[in-house]
């Protein structure tokens, strides 16, 4: 059975996964991109094809390096996509946003798909029934909202995100949760609210490292996928295999 290492490089996290056929066997945090760092990986799960995605000025020596030892594909504008992208500047669109597009277009098909990613930005992401990304919109991620704060004044400190909050914070760290947190999933059920009066009918995605903090306070019903991106870089290194 054909195996694929299946890369993302955010600007938070690098990490891959491994598929054999068509399953997500594995997910690994890669520490950097030294070409020692991808060899090791290469030489343990000895993969047939890769593919990555990266959206930061990554180490473009692992690229040879991974084109020598599988069948590579880089995801870049230049790919073949199972959709088509909005008029202007495809290649200005982020190659995370390509993936988890696509993932949406393989997995739920012929249908309207809100996917929203949480990164270091939340990116809201539409594509429709008839395969038309039309785009969406980027607001700050979790950890960029927490370090503006602290960035930002004199005396905030830098707060941790929790799952257990209160509404009406007792303390600066909890006024800082609250704040960001529940503000984060308002905003997140006001957009999808403004969708659903465009859009009757559409399913909604959630995924990103930080979704975890978010699925029990969103209102509105919504697919939660931790391993999203995974799934839709697994479809380009079909659909341009």
């Amino acid at each position: 059975m054909q195996s694929t290492l299946c890369f993302d490089f955010g600007n938070t996290r690098l990490k891959c996964a491994l598929f054999n056929g068509r399953e997500l066997k594995e997910e690994i945090t890669i520490p950097d991109d030294n070409t020692s760092t991808i060899a090791n990986i290469l030489s343990q799960y000895n993969p047939s094809r890769s593919i990555l995605s990266s959206v930061i000025d990554h180490n473009t020596a692992i690229e040879t390096l991974l084109a020598e030892k599988t069948k590579f594909h880089k995801l870049s504008d230049q790919s073949k996509l199972p959709f088509t992208t909005p008029v202007g500047k495809p290649e200005t669109i982020g190659a995370d946003r390509l993936a988890l597009v696509a993932a949406a277009v393989y997995f739920y098909p012929k249908q309207h798909n809100l996917i929203i990613g949480l990164g270091s930005c939340i990116t809201y992401n539409f594509v429709n029934k008839f395969h038309e990304f039309l785009g969406g919109s980027i607001s700050p991620g979790l950890e960029m909202r927490f370090k503006a704060m602290h960035e930002f004044t004199a005396k905030l400190p830098l707060a941790k995100p929790h799952s257990n909050f209160p509404l009406i914070g007792y303390d600066t760290n909890t006024n800082l949760q609250s704040g960001v947190i529940l503000g984060m999933a308002k905003e997140m059920d006001g957009i999808i609210n403004e969708y659903a009066l465009r859009y009757s009918n559409f399913n909604v995605h959630l995924t990103g490292g930080d979704m975890r903090f978010f699925v029990s306070l969103l209102k509105n019903k919504i697919f939660a996928n931790p391993h999203l991106i995974f799934k839709g870089l697994y479809a380009l290194s079909e659909t341009n295999g």
